[in-house]
């Protein structure tokens, strides 16, 4: 997914999809490892969707902290 995709998102809606997410990539990565994976690129693009997903969040918290 796109940050700007993720961004419309709400902060509970964000923190379902990174649960989903940890669990595609934790499913991957076993996949990989016993070697039925098709698309490793798979694993590479979850990690990034991941990684957005917690800069989200991070930036909302930060904005709400300096609002105070």
């Amino acid at each position: 997914m796109k940050a700007e995709e993720l961004r419309k998102l709400t902060d509970d809606e964000l923190r379902e999809k990174l649960v989903e997410l940890k669990k595609k990539l934790m499913h991957l990565r076993f996949q990989n490892a016993i070697g039925g994976l098709e698309k490793p690129s798979e694993i590479r693009a979850t990690k990034r969707t991941i990684a957005r997903i917690l800069t989200i969040l991070r930036e909302r918290e930060l904005s709400q902290a300096g609002g105070k």
